[in-house]
């Protein structure tokens, strides 16, 4: 595990070719880190890829060149060492611009479809879905000894959301489903994500999506995945300022504040 913050300090204070200096862009700070950068990387991602990263995620969401350079390496990392590509179409992960303790720092939250790949990746899911329900739709479910299911869109004119819902079935047989109502799905945003007031939150953006990975998460607790998995969903919506091969074993940051809308303009 490496101390970003020390190796710094360290370098400052050696006779290294490169100086580093307080006004260095996030982009340097990587090209001068990049033999640590290199240790954490999984195999398949180069430092030349993670440097292209790093800059297409300035470039969609340029309030995170404000962050402070090590929590934005830190969370780009978690997402390279999960094979996701963060703030992109794709949706698999988000990096995100967030106050704590006063300082804007940069936040790691797995998207729905990045949920999705690591449980596939687990090997021990067949099949796994979130899907949402509208008002118009035929939906019914039933809790027990006897749980079940059904759910029948109509072709349109759906109307409004009413219920997120996510199932999944293993390869062994079994499986589970979690149901949510949209005005459940509301109340847990705004009690448990920290970042759910920034404009640059994904619950901003993609609430649909954002649904759809809560309820495959309550859904997946039930799952008899790996501990791989549970560590991977375990660093959704951290902040970390420190390098690691694993950075799931990496402490996160306290998160105290939101970035808010007048200063994210």
């Amino acid at each position: 595990m490496m101390n970003m913050k020390q190796e710094l300090k360290e370098r400052a204070n050696t006779d290294s070719p490169v100086k580093l200096t307080r006004n260095m862009t996030i982009a340097d700070m990587i090209k001068v880190l990049e033999p640590e950068i290199r240790k954490a990387l999984p195999a398949v991602l180069t430092p030349e890829r993670f440097t292209r990263m790093a800059l297409s995620a300035l470039n969609n969401t340029p309030k995170l060149a404000e962050c402070t350079p090590m929590s934005f390496i830190a969370a780009l990392m978690n997402a390279a060492q999960l094979g996701l590509e963060p703030n992109t179409p794709l949706g698999q992960a988000f990096l995100i611009p967030y106050k704590n303790k006063g300082v804007l720092e940069c936040q790691f939250q797995l998207g729905y479809k990045g949920l999705i790949d690591l449980a596939y990746r687990s090997g021990q899911v067949q099949m796994i879905q979130a899907q949402v329900v509208h008002e118009n739709d035929m939906f019914d479910y039933e809790l027990g000894l006897n749980p079940r299911l059904t759910h029948r869109p109509i072709a349109e004119d759906r109307g409004g959301i009413t219920y997120f819902y996510a199932v999944f079935h293993t390869i062994s047989g079994g499986y589970n489903f979690s149901v949510m109502s949209q005005s459940e799905m509301e109340l847990f945003a705004a009690t448990f994500s920290k970042a759910y007031t920034s404009e640059f939150s994904p619950w901003k953006t993609s609430f649909e999506e954002m649904g759809k990975k809560t309820v495959l998460k309550q859904s997946l607790k039930y799952a008899p995945l790996k501990a791989d998995f549970q560590r991977a969903v375990n660093t959704d919506g951290t902040i970390k300022t420190e390098l690691a091969v694993d950075m799931s074993e990496i402490r996160s940051e306290c998160l105290v504040d939101s970035v808010e809308s007048d200063e994210a303009a």
